[in-house]
């Protein structure tokens, strides 16, 4: 996004929605897969998605309590 300073809640939503998904999808994948590197990589993807959601919930917060 390129300007968060006029995001609205239901882009925020949005966005949390897709995370979650994003983070569901790549813990299926790890599920399926096996050996090391590929742990290491779904680690690494998840924990950069929960870093992303928390971002957005916390700006959510921050925004929803400002209306």
């Amino acid at each position: 996004m390129s300007s968060e300073q006029y995001v609205t809640l239901p882009e925020l939503d949005k966005q949390i929605a897709i995370v979650r998904d994003n983070i569901r999808q790549i813990t299926e994948q790890a599920a399926a897969q096996s050996g090391a590197g590929d742990e290491d990589r779904n680690a690494d993807r998840i924990a950069q998605q929960q870093e992303e959601l928390d971002r957005l919930l916390k700006l959510r917060d921050e925004l929803a309590t400002k209306k």
